[in-house]
């Protein structure tokens, strides 16, 4: 299968015209000998599109890592038959690829033409050289994930984001190649533009820069013109200022972004130009009061996030990140922590358009591995499979490439060189591991010092080489870290070396090192969900925000079997808010809301994962602390003893039951966060009602017993409109009763069948411990619901028909639109 050259577009490779090539890609799981990518394709290799993960479509397996998700990784193989016309001789050609997990190699036409080890850094060649221009041109990838627990959590395996061929004049913008930063004073703001060119011709070229700066609503309000001479095979970045007066300015509740144009004339021919969304906004940041975003100080309210999405794995479809960043932002989260690596481009993008503070992080580890179990959990001896061993040789080339691909984006206010890097003895020792009072250290800790172990104080001279580099393309924003072993990393110039610092879990440090180190601007990079850890932020000017661990359940780094991932999310793998989302909105959200949860007293509680109940009991006693992770269910034995809890911002709430108090008014608890009531259970409608201070009624939230399941429901209308040719649907599914009441407690096996040019791309229930085929269209659903990724294939007019079925259930029926 051949593949020409379509319309071409602005992508995110920033120079030249690019097409995306996600289609048509062949697969070959396992070792193949790189002399037969000139041979015709047998039947080993199997059509598949772009992105693609192939680990998350392998049996899940109990003898696989527990840092995996119990999924196995491998080697892998793609290919791709692409045409370059004739006419294009002229031009150079690249391939742009937005993430490989990895340890990749390219080949063109059976020649190698490049590696890259990482798997979250994106990256291009040149492949002008390689290619037969009119003929047929053979694109081959070898992915090499034989070290399969080279993470804490599921990376994926495969190209798992956007590839692109991108055709550019021999006198082109470089990659990434322009650079805005903004400035604002007063009522005036600058727009700081660096522009990076190259000619790659032999000829000398002098060209026009014009940049021109266009406002949130399409007027030009700026524009600059620079010139320069470049030699043959010379680079040359023109810097240039745009001033507009009066700027409107991005920040969380109006993210309004402006669109910088640059093109480049040579004579009057226009060889290459670009699009950045950018804008105007200021971030501030002060050791005593926090943050401020465009002079408003401020609490930043965060979660950390993996890159995976449940049943889609690694796959990336800016569709489904879109509405699980609704579904945060709706909780009253505003920033994001891309945790441990960076991420996909479009995730930046959104962040922009919806109004999201990020943290761009970029290493889980340095210079040595941490210890991963490599076989189930807990059992044998942990490995260091890692990427440690390319650390050296790559590093700063990877972090230069996050900075350079990201910098344009508002919405990021930190870049982040490592977390946890200076966990005790893991591998890093220092003496102050013995223990000492004054230390902040009582007692040894993880063995106490291991003088054999590395250094600790290495930590200092990586972290400022590692803080210059990135400073060397954005000085703009400050450098920052998630600390694991902070007293220990007190002792070394690690701190220092930061702009802000990061506190992980330890937020019994807070004042302490407020007070040893006065200048030091100090924040909670990585933290649980319990009250105790939000109220050290609330109730401390000087602590500018947390970041919750984590903001979505992801696959990997999980528990024993059977569990896919880490649950502490407040989403869940699906997207869909989990009880402790609404506990977080209670905290966090301005929008009065309440919401209802139960569960009984004896018999356990609402805890489902070792992590949830130690955050549940987080210094509190455990016959006292009501849960965060309390389901709305009212269906239990008659005269059961049920507590109930409810979440709010509300000052009191009250309970009703069949429209009588059962629970007299209660203050909001500052304890817990959490107001309960202990009450029999008695079947009907059980209500919250929310109180202001003059207890008039703010917010009222109601859940119901429910009957059998009897239908399966659509919680979009009967007819959905798409794009077409790669366009996702997003269908959810909710069990209902004869009443049409949700059934909370169903876990019906449902059915996916399509008519149409569709492609199921999976079922998703958002249960950890669902350990079945993800690979099939048959799934349980969980508390009831069910999320279905359908992408669409076909061309514009043409529909899908979904068809949803289970047992003993009333079917549902959805018309998918292409436009």
């Amino acid at each position: 299968m051949s593949c020409c050259i379509p319309q071409l577009l602005f992508s995110q490779p920033g120079f030249g015209q690019a097409e995306k090539i996600n289609t048509n890609w062949h697969f070959h799981l396992g070792e193949i000998d790189s002399a037969a990518l000139q041979h015709q394709l047998d039947r080993s290799w199997r059509r598949v599109q772009l992105p693609h993960d192939w680990s998350v479509k392998q049996p899940l397996s109990p003898t696989l890592a527990s840092a995996t998700g119990y999924l196995p990784g491998g080697i892998g193989w793609y290919r791709k038959n692409v045409t370059i016309p004739q006419q294009d001789s002229g031009q150079k050609l690249y391939i742009y690829f937005e993430g490989v997990y990895n340890r990749s190699e390219v080949f063109v036409n059976g020649k190698s033409v490049g590696k890259r080890p990482n798997g979250y850094i994106s990256f291009s060649y040149d492949i002008t050289p390689y290619i037969k221009y009119g003929e047929e041109n053979a694109i081959a990838v070898k992915v090499d994930h034989s070290q399969d627990a080279d993470s804490r959590w599921y990376t994926g395996s495969g190209i798992y984001r956007d590839v692109w061929l991108v055709r550019a004049n021999p006198v082109h913008l470089d990659q990434w190649g322009v650079y805005a930063y903004p400035e604002v004073k007063r009522d005036r703001g600058t727009m700081h533009v660096q522009t990076a060119v190259h000619n790659e011709s032999e000829a000398p070229a002098t060209l026009s820069i014009v940049n021109e700066l266009v406002a949130p609503n399409g007027d030009l309000v700026a524009k600059k013109t620079s010139k320069v001479t470049l030699a043959g095979g010379a680079r040359d970045e023109i810097k240039t200022t745009l001033e507009v007066k009066n700027p409107q300015l991005w920040d969380l509740e109006h993210p309004d972004l402006y669109t910088l144009r640059t093109r480049v004339l040579q004579g009057n021919q226009q060889v290459d130009e670009s699009e950045v969304k950018t804008g105007f906004r200021t971030f501030t940041f002060d050791p005593n009061k926090g943050f401020a975003l465009n002079g408003q100080w401020m609490k930043m309210k965060g979660v950390c996030i993996h890159h995976d999405a449940g049943v889609l794995g690694a796959e990336v479809y800016p569709e489904v990140w879109r509405r699980r960043l609704l579904a945060l932002k709706e909780l009253g989260v505003n920033a994001i922590r891309t945790s441990h690596n960076p991420q996909a481009p479009s995730l930046y993008t959104l962040c922009d358009e919806l109004g999201l503070l990020v943290m761009n992080e970029a290493y889980d580890e340095w210079e040595y591995p941490k210890r991963k179990w490599l076989e189930g959990w807990n059992v044998g001896t942990p490995g260091f499979q890692g990427s440690y061993d390319f650390f050296e040789e790559w590093g700063e080339k990877d972090l230069a490439d996050m900075v350079k691909r990201d910098r344009n984006h508002l919405s990021i206010f930190a870049w982040s060189i490592g977390n946890e890097v200076d966990y005790p003895n893991d591998p890093y020792s220092h003496p102050i591991l013995d223990g000492r009072t004054e230390s902040g250290f009582t007692q040894p800790i993880f063995g106490g010092y291991k003088k054999d172990a590395p250094d600790a104080t290495r930590l200092g001279t990586i972290a400022k080489r590692l803080a210059s580099f990135v400073r060397k393309y954005d000085s703009s924003r400050p450098v920052t870290a998630g600390l694991a072993g902070v007293a220990m990393s007190n002792e070394t110039a690690y701190p220092g070396a930061l702009d802000i610092a990061g506190y992980n879990y330890t937020e019994s440090l807070y004042h302490q090192d407020h007070e040893r180190y006065p200048g030091r601007i100090i924040y909670g990079s990585e933290n649980r969900h319990d009250m105790g850890a939000w109220k050290a932020v609330r109730d401390n000017e000087h602590i500018f925000g947390q970041f919750l661990w984590t903001g979505i359940d992801y696959l990997g780094e999980s528990g024993r079997w059977p569990s896919r991932g880490f649950y502490s999310g407040l989403l869940d793998f699906a997207g869909f808010t989990k009880p402790r989302g609404y506990f977080r909105q209670a905290l966090w959200s301005a929008k009065p809301m309440a919401y209802l949860g139960t569960y009984p007293l004896q018999g356990g509680g609402a805890a489902t994962d070792v992590w949830s109940r130690l955050e549940a009991e987080q210094g509190q006693r455990k016959d006292q602390a009501p849960s965060m992770d309390a389901w709305p269910v009212w269906n239990y034995q008659e005269g059961q003893q049920i507590r109930v809890v409810c979440y709010t911002n509300a000052k009191r709430a009250r309970l009703e039951l069949n429209g009588k108090v059962v629970g007299a008014a209660k203050e909001y608890n500052d304890e817990y966060g959490i107001i309960h009531w202990d009450i029999p259970y008695t079947a009907g409608i059980l209500e919250v009602v929310g109180l202001n201070t003059d207890n008039q009624e703010i917010t009222r939230h109601r859940i119901q017993s429910s009957k059998r399941p009897q239908a399966i429901q659509i919680l979009q209308s009967s007819k959905t409109t798409v794009r077409a040719n790669g366009g996702l649907a997003q269908i959810e599914l909710q069990i209902v009763d004869e009443d049409g009441l949700p059934v909370v407690l169903a876990e019906d096996e449902i059915t996916c069948q399509l008519v149409g040019h569709g492609r199921l791309l999976g079922m998703e229930a958002g249960n950890n411990a669902d350990m079945g085929d993800y690979t099939d269209n048959k799934q349980r659903a969980y508390h009831g619901k069910m999320i279905v990724y359908i992408q669409a294939n076909g061309e514009p007019n043409e529909k899908i028909v979904a068809r949803f079925t289970a047992p003993w259930l009333k079917s549902a029926d959805l018309e998918i639109q292409l436009d």
